[in-house]
């Protein structure tokens, strides 16, 4: 949680648990709020107000942290009884004091906790090494299944099929885009054959494709609504779940049924590229 302060980052509960190992969510409740009153303590003990660290861990759906910490922020116990605007005001104010609370680490050392780090620098010096290639047949079929079944990353099946291979006004160029109302939903997909390095680079893309799809909005007198997903073909390694909480990449596991792969691969006719690895 105070990895997750440091990088300016909340975290869904299903993702901190399954970074933990622990099996439902839903056992966070009373972890959480230990924590809360524990934080309530030290601060009375060293004379000052130390932020609700536990804001950081939100609920996918309604992005805000669950009703108990409603007892730990201004409001205390009415805050389940606000709009649920107000709500957000709120969470919003408190996460700006926990990002800007210089004392995190006295916290850790308090409690006898070191960091949470993990070293990331072999894979991603790998992954800003590696350059781009050809579009591989896996890579293509993958992009094909997703563009016509927007459901296959959790979205509705009633959106229109998505526009492959959209050029971004940063001279980018993004795998799906979705357009539902005012939202923009950005898929950059990674197919069974790619390794660690190019989830990576996907990991990193959906960050920078996020603010490029807002920054276009923006320019366009729109509200500010873009989401970015990146799709992979094979489960992500356990060694990456940290990274992609830090990050607060949006992973989705998605999978192809044998006979649409085997009928996409069989219709994709266009050679690769040579000399460069192909998109995967």
């Amino acid at each position: 949680m105070v990895r997750q302060a440091w990088a300016h980052s909340p975290i869904f509960y299903s993702d901190l648990t399954g970074e933990m190992g622990m099996p439902n969510p839903r056992n966070l409740n009373y972890v959480l709020g230990s924590i809360g009153q524990a934080l309530e303590s030290l601060g009375a003990a060293w004379g000052e107000a130390i932020p609700a660290l536990q804001c950081v861990v939100i609920n996918r759906h309604s992005h805000l942290p669950g009703e108990g910490i409603g007892w730990f922020i201004e409001k205390k116990e009415d805050f389940k009884k606000l709009p649920r605007k107000h709500q957000r005001m709120l969470i919003e104010a408190e996460l700006k004091r926990i990002f800007a609370y210089p004392r995190w680490h006295d916290v850790l050392d308090y409690f006898g906790l070191k960091p949470a780090r993990t070293d990331f620098s072999g894979v991603i010096n790998t992954a800003a090494q590696r350059q781009g290639g050809g579009e591989s047949l896996q890579h293509r079929r993958l992009k094909e299944h997703i563009s016509l079944h927007p459901e296959a990353v959790g979205l509705s099946r009633r959106l229109r099929p998505g526009k492959t291979e959209y050029a971004l006004p940063s001279g980018d160029v993004l795998d799906i885009l979705f357009e539902n109302g005012i939202d923009l939903i950005g898929v950059e997909v990674k197919s069974s054959i790619s390794d660690s390095p190019d989830l990576v680079r996907g990991m990193f893309q959906c960050v920078k494709y996020r603010a490029v799809l807002e920054a276009l909005q923006a320019s366009n007198g729109k509200p500010q609504s873009a989401r970015t997903i990146l799709a992979i073909e094979s489960s992500l390694p356990s060694d990456l779940v940290p990274l992609k909480n830090l990050l607060g990449t949006e992973v989705i596991e998605v999978r192809v049924a044998s006979s649409a792969r085997s009928h996409s691969l069989a219709s994709a006719s266009s050679p690769l590229a040579p000399g460069n690895r192909p998109k995967s």
